[in-house]
């Protein structure tokens, strides 16, 4: 089988954090945390990585990260543009939002021909997941669909309540479907989401959930342009509607185009949701790097 590739989701604006946090620096010596990822996919048998990004990005962000990256891995960049729609569609007036993390992937499709990972850059998945994720690749006949599952008490934030996708999996370890919970936190010695009805409902400690580290077939991209195509057909016109990997793999599914595997992970993750996370993030990785599990420097 080809080596894998990584493709990073690195076009989002962060409202919430309050500026560019893909390229803000975290590590001990400049690093960001896409570099923890390239690092530890590279060590994981990835050989390629594409970027993908807002028009106004792709420059800059080549030319700072492909100097660094390279022999380690090759470096495609690709643009997420709103107007990257299907031959009949149009963009509404006035919409200026994204159309999700599945249209992002969908603009790899030109660059990718290998089984790859899809990933956040605003997130630290740790070594174990990218090594989780290449063992799947290799062991894997024909479930090359798979959802990286955290533990849900490794993935909170001490700042506010964050989202997630919470995981039913079958006795196999497949998935059955996820659900999105908008307004997860820990309420004392419980962890828990707010429903529909603004009721506090409970979840175990190591539930497992979706932070966006999702494997896929080359073969997912024919689907992801019919998927996009009959999400537009039914949302499009809403300003604010956006097409989510999960939805992708609730189709997938659904209509039996494959199984999904839950990959369980037992990393630490951590992330940059609130601008108040940039002094956890950036202790949790002084620990890393003091423990030895990454060089001081991760690019000399």
């Amino acid at each position: 089988m080809s080596a894998p590739t990584l493709v990073i989701l690195a076009a989002g604006i962060g409202s919430r954090y309050g500026g560019l946090k893909q390229l803000d620096e975290f590590g001990p010596s400049g690093e960001t945390l896409m570099d923890y990822a390239v690092y530890d996919a590279a060590r994981s048998g990835f050989e390629k990585v594409v970027l993908v990004v807002r028009a106004d990005m792709a420059d800059g962000f080549r030319a700072r990260f492909e100097p660094r990256w390279t022999p380690a891995v090759r470096l495609a960049t690709v643009v997420q543009e709103l107007d990257r729609v299907p031959a009949g569609f149009t963009v509404p007036p006035g919409r200026s939002k994204p159309w999700g993390t599945a249209h992002a992937v969908l603009m790899a499709a030109p660059v990718v021909d290998t089984p790859f990972v899809v990933i956040n850059a605003d997130d630290f998945y740790g070594r174990g997941s990218y090594a989780r994720a290449g063992e799947f690749f290799r062991q894997s006949t024909d479930d090359l669909y798979g959802v990286v599952g955290f533990e849900l008490q490794r993935t909170l934030s001490a700042y506010g309540t964050v989202s997630r996708g919470v995981c039913e999996t079958d006795a196999a370890g497949h998935l059955r479907r996820v659900t999105e919970r908008t307004e997860i936190e820990r309420r004392g010695d419980v962890i828990a989401y707010r429903d529909e009805h603004g009721e506090w409902r409970p979840l175990a400690p190591a539930t497992p959930v979706s932070m966006n580290m999702i494997t896929f077939p080359p073969a997912v991209f024919p689907l992801l342009e019919c998927y996009f195509a009959d999400f537009l057909a039914a949302q499009g016109g809403e300003s604010r509607a956006e097409f989510f990997l999960p939805l992708v793999l609730t189709r997938v599914i659904d209509e039996e185009v494959g199984r999904v595997r839950v990959i369980p992970t037992d990393e630490q993750w951590f992330g940059v949701t609130y601008r108040e996370d940039r002094d956890w993030v950036r202790s949790s990785l002084r620990r890393l790097v003091d423990r030895g599990v990454y060089p001081s420097c991760l690019w000399p």
